[in-house]
């Protein structure tokens, strides 16, 4: 599997969630391949495609500040680095957003030129990245790709919840559970 990106709900799950599979519907809409995936907050569900973490679980950072200790469970240690994986997706966008105002409005543009503009961005980004040992605008942030498909390649179709994806996501919180565990 591979991740691809994060989405994160601003209007509830039932607007996020009808308007991600009007995207996905579209003819010229939303393409997630198979065996990829966007990391998600729980306003969607968990279905091939989107991982969610898990409802009624420890999830967000600030929830492990309260002198709680380290997960209690498989789920909650799924939970955590998920929120961690969002968090530092969502300061690297706002670093983005901060350091080029091109990326701050609407674009005007055609999609391949926004995609094309995001990337320049990244680069320009990640060479300023490379030539300095510390990045001022990171201190701006608060705490909070271009992709290639080929013909033959096969796309999410769906966005419901799928009882395989959701064996596969209980197969990977177990996995990175007994890993911890071996560390711990």
């Amino acid at each position: 599997m591979q991740f691809i990106y994060v989405l994160t709900g601003w209007e509830g799950s039932a607007a996020d969630s009808r308007i991600l599979r009007n995207a996905i519907n579209q003819p010229t809409g939303l393409r997630i391949p198979v065996e990829n995936y966007y990391l998600c907050d729980n306003g969607y569900k968990n279905g091939e495609g989107f991982l969610t973490p898990y409802r009624g679980v420890r999830y967000h950072l600030r929830e492990w500040d309260r002198g709680t200790g380290g997960p209690q469970n498989r789920h909650e240690l799924f939970n955590l680095r998920h929120s961690s994986a969002r968090n530092v997706i969502e300061r690297t966008f706002g670093l983005l957003k901060v350091r080029w105002g091109i990326l701050r409005s609407p674009a005007l543009y055609p999609i391949e030129v926004q995609n094309k503009i995001i990337m320049a961005c990244c680069f320009l980004h990640n060479f300023i990245r490379s030539e300095m040992l510390t990045d001022p605008l990171e201190l701006e942030i608060p705490e909070t790709n271009e992709q290639t498909f080929n013909r033959n390649m096969e796309f999410v179709s769906s966005v419901d919840t799928n009882p395989s994806w959701t064996n596969w996501r209980d197969e990977l919180d177990s996995s990175m559970y007994t890993e911890w565990l071996r560390h711990v």
